[in-house]
């Protein structure tokens, strides 16, 4: 959750296994004495604050308290009901209270074991936010967070509305938070990776249609300077077997018309979401490659792989034929060239290579070693001189 919405903040003289600066300190000393600590200080009306008392050693049979004027009643400190799970003991602050600093003690057998102070705040008006600082990239997912803690607030359903969502997006309960009773959400909300860049207004609205709270989403493609501008795409590079990725070449491969090529593609930065919709077209192709993300693949070549299969229309006329992956949402556009020739299976290679040119290195190294062998053959059979 975002910084704002759980706050832990600790107060008192730093011992134990507290550490002050940021550096590690040996455990507290027996004399230092007991001191408060609290979670989410700094609390508004109707919000809660985890306490614990450190530096103290609890003996069983003795009651141990917080008493403060802004409680409605003592907290007991060991009471297992009131476990926030490592913030201390749950000690809620009445929505009737009023901004402030209030006294805090803590009491063992009716003394005062240690002394601290409550900062009341004032009560902040609903609010919706969307986690992280910054321009969110099309594509991406937010999450998004409802504050209604806020005296007289009392619904139960909400719903965040902004062009920059498909469809208006309900918040569930955050029934989990201990120190607010009041906050709403949703998680990885997408955002389209057709959205434009601009700034788009987000509002929230109850079960009437009211509007309750209002911000703004900044969305912005990646830009010359960003870590994730472009990428480094690779031209589409071809190859004849399934899954045979690294046996792919970008030029001079041949394909003999009405048969299977793969494309593959190479991006060191894809877009948010790319993985499912990059394809190949060309006038060559019966229809597009549809280019899926292979991720193991991808790892092994360091930047991320796309490929697919594409049909050669059959009967084509043979040529060089343009091969294009547009990615980036239009920003990117490679082409790399297939040559398509006439005949069977017989005419292509495994690598794309005509098998003509095999056949034909083929012969020619037989008829190399054929020569050899025949005139070693006629040169046993030379008479003698002798």
């Amino acid at each position: 959750m975002t910084a704002g919405w759980q706050r832990v903040v600790v107060f008192g003289v730093c011992g134990g296994v507290l550490s002050c600066g940021g550096l590690a300190r040996p455990a507290a000393a027996a004399e230092d004495p007991p001191t408060i600590s609290q979670a989410s200080a700094g609390p508004r009306p109707g919000e809660a604050i985890g306490i614990d008392l450190l530096n103290y050693e609890r003996k069983p049979g003795v009651d141990l308290v917080a008493e403060s004027p802004v409680f409605a009643a003592p907290i007991r400190m060991d009471d297992p009901a009131g476990d926030t799970d490592g913030e201390g003991v749950k000690a809620p602050i009445p929505a009737s209270a009023k901004p402030g600093s209030y006294p805090l003690t803590a009491r063992a057998r009716g003394k005062v074991v240690a002394r601290d102070t409550i900062d009341v705040q004032p009560p902040k008006r609903p609010s919706i936010e969307v986690d992280g600082d910054g321009a969110r990239r099309p594509g991406t997912t937010v999450d998004l967070f409802f504050d209604d803690l806020y005296p007289g607030e009392t619904g139960k359903t909400f719903t965040v509305h902004s062009t920059a969502f498909t469809s208006p997006v309900r918040l569930a309960h955050d029934k989990d938070s201990w120190n607010n009773a009041r906050t709403f959400n949703a998680f990885d909300v997408p955002l389209p990776h057709t959205l434009r860049d601009g700034t788009y207004a987000v509002w929230v609205t109850d079960a009437d249609g009211e509007r309750k709270a209002a911000t703004r989403l900044n969305v912005r493609s990646a830009r010359p300077g960003d870590d994730d501008y472009l990428g480094k795409a690779t031209s589409p590079a071809f190859f004849r077997k399934e899954g045979h990725l690294f046996n792919a070449r970008v030029e001079g491969f041949t394909i003999a018309a009405g048969r299977t090529v793969y494309v593959r593609w190479q991006d060191a930065n894809p877009d948010p979401g790319e993985e499912g919709r990059m394809t190949a077209t060309s006038p060559a192709f019966q229809a597009p490659a549809r280019l899926k993300s292979d991720l193991v693949k991808g790892h092994e070549g360091d930047d991320p792989i796309f490929w697919g299969p594409a049909r050669v229309k059959p009967g084509l006329k043979p040529g060089s034929y343009p091969v294009t992956v547009v990615s980036h949402r239009g920003r990117v556009k490679k082409t790399g060239y297939l040559t398509v020739t006439q005949g069977t299976a017989r005419d292509d290679g495994e690598d794309g290579l005509p098998t003509a040119l095999g056949v034909g290195a083929g012969t020619g190294a037989f008829a190399l070693v054929a020569a050899v062998a025949v005139l070693l053959v006629r040169r046993r059979r030379r008479p003698s001189l002798s």
